[in-house]
C-alpha cells in the first residue's frame, strides 16, 4: 500500500478488500490515500463441486444397490442402503446447488462498476446490483468508482519562474473521475495512474510557472487554468480519466520575495490610505466647488434674469421710442405729403392759371393784333378812300396802234374827271377800266 506523502500530495491507489469492505475503501479511502479501484476478495471456490460429485456418487450408489436388490436379509439390506444412498444424494446435490447458488450472487455497490473477467479475460462490466455467475470460472476481478469525483491534491516544490527563480511551492487542485472502467484497469491501473498524473500536473504547473514573472506569482492563485484542463484531459483521456475541474489554490514564494512582497504590499496599503484619504479631501474639494460652481450658476442665473428683465424692458423703451419716432415720423411725412399735395395743386393751378392766362394773353393778343390789323385795314381803307385819284390820260399813241388820241378824247376826259373823283370806286374802276 502507496502511503501519503509528506509533502501533502494525494496518492492514488488500489487495494484488496473482502466484499463488506468495499463500500468503506471506495468512500474512505485507505490511510491517507484515494482508493477509485478494488480488486475484491473472492469468496468463490470450488468446494461446491464436492458435494455435487458426492451427491451423484451416492445416488449412483442407490441406483446399483436397487439393481441388486436379492429376497431374505440380504435384499432388505440392500434396500435399507439404497434408499440412505438415495437420501444422501439427495442431501448432497441439494447442498452443493445451493452453495453453488450462494457463491455466485455478486452485489455491485451503487456508482461502482465491476469488472467481469472470465479464465483471466475481461468479457464486460457489471452496472450497480445483484448479478449471478453461474460459470465456475467467472469472476469480477475489479470494483471501479465511476461515480465519485476523486479530489486530488499535488503541489509542486521548487518550481522555476520566468527569471529561474524557484517557487516553494505550488499547490494544485483537481477533480478527476474514471469514465471507462475497464480502459482504466487495462491500461494503466491506480498505482501506475498516480505516478502519471502526478508527472503531468508538475509538467503543466512548471509550464505555467515558466510563463509568469516572480513578482507576479500570487497572481496564479484563482487564475484560470482551463488550458491547462484541456491539456491534461487530453493526456488522461486515453486512460478512461475526466478532470472535471482543476485551480491553483495557493502560491509559496521564497522567503526573500515573501519579504519584498510584504514590503510591497505594507506600501501598497499605505498608498491605498493616502490615495483614500486624498479621495476624500477631493471630494471635499469637488463638492465645496460644485456647491460654488452651483451658488455661481445661481447667481449667474438671477444676473441673467436681471438682464433679461432689462433688456426686456430696454426693448419695450426702445419699442416705444421707435412708436413714437414711427408716429412722428408719419405725421412728418403726412405733414409733408399734405404740403406737397398744397404745393402741387397750387402750382398745378397756377399752372393751370398761368397756362389759361397765357391763353387769354394769346387770345387777346390775337383779338388785339386782329383788330389792330382790322383797323389798318379801315385806316388803309379810309386813307385809301382819302388819297387823291391819279388819272393818266396817254394822248400819245406809243401805247398801241389803235387807241384814240384825238381832239375828242381829250375833250371827254376832262368832263368826266370831276366824277371819278365824287365816285371812287366808279374812279378806280373807270382809272382801272381806262389802264385796262
Amino acid at each position: 500500500m502507496i502511503n501519503k506523502f509528506a509533502s501533502g500530495r494525494s496518492v492514488i491507489s488500489e487495494a484488496v478488500a473482502p466484499w463488506s469492505e468495499l463500500a468503506q475503501l471506495l468512500r474512505g479511502g485507505d490511510a491517507g490515500s484515494l482508493v477509485p479501484v478494488v480488486i475484491p476478495k473472492h469468496r468463490r471456490r470450488l468446494g461446491w463441486m464436492v458435494p455435487l460429485w458426492l451427491g451423484l456418487l451416492a445416488l449412483l450408489s442407490g441406483v446399483m444397490f436397487t439393481v441388486r436388490g436379492d429376497d431374505g436379509l440380504i435384499g432388505a439390506a440392500y434396500g435399507a442402503l439404497a434408499g440412505a444412498s438415495w437420501a444422501v444424494g439427495v442431501l448432497l446435490l441439494l447442498l452443493g446447488a445451493l452453495w453453488w447458488w450462494r457463491s455466485s450472487i455478486v452485489e455491485i455497490e451503487q456508482g461502482t462498476h465491476g469488472v467481469l473477467t472470465r479464465y483471466g479475460a475481461v468479457t464486460r462490466t457489471l452496472e450497480p446490483g445483484r448479478h449471478y455467475l453461474w460459470h465456475p470460472w467467472s469472476r469480477v476481478d475489479f470494483v471501479v468508482d465511476v461515480a465519485t469525483e476523486i479530489p486530488y491534491s499535488a503541489p509542486v516544490m521548487a518550481c522555476p519562474t520566468r527569471e529561474n527563480v524557484p517557487l516553494r511551492s505550488i499547490e494544485f487542485f483537481m477533480k478527476l473521475r474514471i469514465t471507462d472502467a475497464v480502459l482504466f484497469v487495462r491500461t494503466i491501473g491506480a498505482g501506475n495512474f498516480d505516478l502519471v498524473l502526478s508527472s503531468a500536473v508538475q509538467d503543466a504547473i512548471r509550464q505555467r510557472a515558466r510563463q509568469v514573472q516572480t513578482e507576479r506569482a500570487y497572481d496564479l492563485r484563482g487564475s484560470d487554468v482551463a488550458d491547462m484542463q484541456e491539456l491534461l484531459n487530453r493526456q488522461l483521456s486515453r486512460y478512461g480519466v475526466r478532470i472535471t475541474g482543476c485551480n491553483i489554490p495557493d502560491v509559496q514564494l521564497p522567503t526573500q520575495y515573501q519579504q519584498h512582497l510584504a514590503t510591497r504590499e505594507r506600501v501598497a496599503k499605505e498608498h491605498a490610505a493616502y490615495e483614500q484619504e486624498w479621495g476624500l479631501t477631493r471630494k471635499r474639494r469637488i463638492d465645496s466647488l460644485q456647491m460654488d460652481i452651483e451658488r455661481a450658476k445661481k447667481v449667474r442665473d438671477a444676473r441673467f434674469v436681471e438682464v433679461k428683465a432689462a433688456l426686456n424692458k430696454a426693448r419695450e423703451q426702445v419699442a416705444q421710442l421707435l412708436e413714437q419716432q414711427e408716429t412722428n415720423a408719419q405725421r412728418v411725412r403726412f405733414e409733408i405729403e399734405t404740403r406737397g399735395r398744397s404745393g402741387l395743386i397750387a402750382a398745378e393751378n397756377e399752372a393751370k392759371a398761368q397756362r389759361r392766362l397765357a391763353q387769354a394773353y394769346r387770345d387777346n393778343r390775337a383779338v388785339l393784333q386782329y383788330e389792330l390789323a382790322l383797323r389798318r385795314l379801315e385806316v388803309g381803307a379810309e386813307l385809301a378812300n382819302k388819297a387823291p385819284q391819279p388819272v393818266v390820260v396817254r394822248t400819245d399813241g406809243a401805247g398801241g396802234g389803235g387807241i384814240d388820241t384825238s381832239a375828242l378824247s381829250t375833250l371827254l376826259t376832262a368832263q368826266l374827271l370831276p366824277r371819278a373823283a365824287a365816285l371812287p370806286t366808279s374812279g378806280s374802276a373807270a382809272v382801272e377800266q381806262q389802264d385796262s
